[in-house]
């Protein structure tokens, strides 16, 4: 009988030992497309978020790849505890899962707290950024130094199929459409088919007139971004959660196991 106990704890540690083992491969999988998601934001969103001058929004990428990191190098951890069958291994790893938890959890309370603090006051916060995107283009577009915020607004117009801040009007007050030699409406990145000094004409079948402004597609994308870190946030913590139990089982069971 004794045996036939043995047995049966043998074959559940070694099912817990393989259960552990593909959660952690699904965590580490977790981590790499988390990583993923954050530097392709950071690499090619980025150039166009800064035109906003806040740090809050280009954050959310750099969070993304922290989180990544951590996820990929916990989910290692994990995998070499199990696989080895190290219990002080296996305690460090449970450490970290609850550690990783804990911040997920106030960060969340955080956030909640600071968007009740703002609450009266985002719609100023809004339409700061917005009037900061609108100097922007009319100030530092095609000026001498400021490439950058030429290539980011132009880059930006086209990819959202958008003319202007608030809309194509606000082109108007642009210093380089008001120097002397440009007959420009609008710039040439402003027209559903980009080409040199497409942007003499501003007529809706030419432009972007009537699709919208900037601000709100660009809005829009940020939101989306904050979706997929709070997706991501809840989807990690569930995954912890299962890991967390499966953790304390293994090391239970390796610990009245006699090796």
């Amino acid at each position: 009988m004794e045996a036939q106990g043995g047995n049966r704890l043998s074959c559940g540690t070694i099912c817990l030992k393989y259960l552990l083992f593909l959660f952690n491969i699904l965590f580490w999988l977790a981590g790499a497309a988390v990583l993923a998601v954050g530097v392709w934001t950071l690499v090619e969103k980025s150039d166009y978020i800064s035109l906003l001058n806040s740090s809050f929004y280009s954050a959310s990428a750099y969070i993304l790849i922290a989180a990544g990191l951590i996820v990929i190098v916990t989910g290692i951890i994990g995998c070499c505890a199990t696989l080895k069958e190290m219990r002080a291994l296996l305690i460090v790893y449970l450490v970290l899962l609850i550690c990783i938890f804990l911040l997920e959890i106030i960060a969340g309370v955080l956030a909640y707290i600071t968007y009740q603090e703002c609450f009266p006051f985002c719609y100023q916060l809004d339409e700061e950024l917005r009037q900061n995107l609108k100097g922007t283009m009319q100030q530092k577009y095609k000026q001498s130094g400021e490439d950058d915020v030429t290539q980011a607004v132009d880059k930006l117009q086209q990819e959202f199929k958008c003319c202007g801040s608030y809309n194509s009007s606000d082109w108007k007050d642009c210093a380089w459409i008001q120097e002397p030699l440009n007959k420009r409406l609008v710039p040439d990145s402003c027209c559903k088919s980009p080409g040199d000094l497409c942007g003499l004409r501003d007529h809706p079948s030419n432009i972007y007139k009537v699709e919208g402004g900037c601000i709100v597609k660009l809005e829009e994308f940020i939101l989306s971004q904050l979706y997929i870190l709070a997706a991501v946030g809840i989807g990690i913590a569930f995954l912890q959660f299962v890991g967390m139990m499966f953790t304390c089982c293994l090391y239970q069971n390796l610990k009245e196991e006699p090796y």
